[in-house]
């Protein structure tokens, strides 16, 4: 199956549906949105990595800024925040540079390493979209993390691949469903950014959304 343009989904909504599934489901089919402290930090991260102005050449090695990827198989489209070219002898060939190169992407992350796996599914899922993209295979990519300044190297297993696969077609089944999740409170939900107004203490049997729609409901007909 591929997708039409028309269905693609952000890849940066895989950490948020690994997360939280509801937390997903708020910013990308409700359009809720919220910023606190941790969310602030993470987006001076990227825009400091999208600096269109940080474009490198060091030695045998291509760094591209905020490249834009995509894939019609998972119906994915985003950013990745940089994507290293390292010269090969059995890789990919660059428009306007001389032999071939391994791609390497690395996701840029402002806090230190996480327990779960959203950040290592999220960036499979660039992965996934370089490699349909420039037709190529790609074992290994990395995270960096901005609280401790390092970058870990991971491999990207089949494993890692199938998951990936499983999230996002759930993730288009909700979407085309405009599904919101009911609330499971956990102690994460203390530093989300949108627990404000996901509203757990009433939300049991409606959607934020259908929560609204009641509230200006009952306004009126007062």
């Amino acid at each position: 199956m591929t997708y039409t343009e028309d269905d693609y989904l952000m890849i940066s909504g895989i950490q948020h549906f690994v997360f939280c599934r509801r937390q997903w489901a708020l910013i990308h089919v409700e359009q809720q949105w919220a910023e606190n402290e941790h969310t602030v930090i993470g987006k001076i991260m990227h825009e400091k990595a999208h600096d269109p102005y940080l474009r490198e050449k060091r030695k045998d090695v291509l760094i591209s800024r905020a490249l834009p990827v995509v894939s019609r198989k998972l119906g994915l489209t985003g950013e990745c925040d940089a994507v290293e070219f390292h010269k090969c002898e059995d890789g990919i060939r660059l428009f306007g540079h001389r032999g071939e190169y391994q791609v390497f992407p690395i996701e840029y992350k402002k806090g230190s390493k996480k327990y779960g796996l959203e950040d290592i599914l999220q960036l499979t899922a660039q992965v996934l979209c370089l490699e349909e993209m420039f037709s190529t295979s790609i074992p290994f990519a990395a995270l960096y993390y901005g609280e401790t300044r390092h970058r870990e190297k991971i491999e990207i297993t089949e494993e890692l691949r199938n998951k990936v696969e499983e999230i996002t077609e759930e993730m288009h089944e909700y979407m085309k469903k405009s599904y919101t999740p009911m609330v499971r409170k956990n102690k994460a939900c203390r530093a989300c950014s949108l627990k404000e107004i996901c509203m757990p203490e009433l939300e049991k049997t409606i959607s934020v959304k259908g929560y609204m729609k009641k509230m200006l409901s009952e306004e009126k007909d007062g």
